[in-house]
């Protein structure tokens, strides 16, 4: 049986549970890009958060709180057969427990921590690479990931600019994430302020003049500190790979080139 899904995590995680109480699955798939065969039965599986909760609580208490997040990161990845990957590793990690991520060549352990290290390495690098423009009554920063990695830096950029209102857009996508500045957390045991992530198409208006004067500013900096001599375009474009560029100020053409 082929259970369909609507794509998001909480959907995967209740035909997570319809595997284990219902009938068990010959594969996971998201609804939208299914192709029905004439030899797999299929049925769609309405998202159920109560079922979605008791499956996310099972994998913290049988398995491991690493490998809730492992497999978090594997969902947020674009690989295209992540649902089945993700499946394999849960039916082994519940007969096996925690030391399950020990086996890092299992071919059913593997490929999980494959994709889940990729999506921990755009992260990494999307948090140094950032780049924010003032709107004038918001900060705004674009950006097209290979992954949908939004609810993974949302929570850095609500600590380190809480004071600030703010946008996160994915591009790529048509998501953002958005912060008010204002909005004040109440719960003490949980302190983090709240962020909102949205379907999102349009673009934010230019920035406000002084915002272009110190891009402008930053523009020169980077081509001033740059010693021509030691210059290293392959080095430079294992760091900032060629696809994040055109979100960066210091690489789009500057007025005093033109």
């Amino acid at each position: 049986m082929d259970y369909l899904y609507d794509g998001s995590f909480d959907g995967l995680l209740t035909c997570i549970y319809h595997n284990y109480y219902q009938e068990a699955a010959d594969g996971i798939y998201p609804r939208e890009h299914y192709q029905p065969s004439l030899i797999s039965k299929n049925i769609i599986v309405a998202s159920n958060p109560v079922n979605a909760s008791r499956v996310y609580r099972a994998i913290e208490e049988k398995i491991s709180e690493d490998s809730l997040a492992l497999v978090y990161r594997a969902f947020v990845s674009s690989c295209p057969d992540k649902e089945n990957i993700i499946l394999n590793y849960l039916r082994l990690g519940f007969r096996m427990g925690a030391k399950i991520d020990f086996y890092h060549s299992h071919p059913k352990v593997h490929p999980l921590h494959k994709i889940a290290r990729k999506v921990s390495r755009e992260v990494e690098r999307i948090l140094g690479l950032l780049r924010f423009a003032d709107n004038g009554s918001f900060l705004y920063a674009g950006l097209s990931p290979d992954h949908d990695i939004l609810p993974l830096i949302a929570d850095h950029f609500a600590d380190r600019m809480k004071n600030e209102r703010w946008i996160i857009h994915d591009q790529k996508r048509n998501l953002a994430v958005i912060y008010d500045g204002n909005n004040k957390c109440e719960n003490k045991l949980y302190p983090q302020r709240e962020w909102y992530l949205v379907n999102f198409e349009h673009k934010p208006d230019t920035p406000i003049p002084e915002e272009d004067g110190y891009q402008e500013l930053w523009k020169l900096y980077f081509s001033k500190i740059c010693i021509d001599s030691r210059r290293n375009p392959r080095l430079q474009s294992h760091f900032i790979p060629l696809r994040y560029r055109k979100h960066l100020v210091e690489f789009q053409p500057s007025i005093h080139d033109e």
